[in-house]
């Protein structure tokens, strides 16, 4: 069964707990080591998602720009 991609709101959540417990200062050192790891990975899927998105609306704008480019030829 294909994996179910998760939203972005999803990861910050994800991450905010992670962070949350670290502050809170109650883990151990190797729990907090894990934490982080996590918090890392989580990262990266956050900037791989904002890059998507990014490299989408560059492609929406140029688009955009060159239609309206064209029609104030006209």
């Amino acid at each position: 069964m294909p994996r179910k991609t998760e939203s972005y709101e999803n990861i910050m959540e994800k991450l905010e707990s992670i962070v949350n417990s670290m502050d809170n200062g109650e883990l151990s050192l190797q729990d907090s080591m894990k934490s982080y790891e996590e918090g890392v990975k989580l990262c990266n899927k956050l900037y791989k998602i904002l890059n998507d998105a990014e490299g989408k609306i560059k492609i929406l704008t140029e688009e955009g720009e060159e239609d309206f480019n064209i029609k104030s030829r006209e």
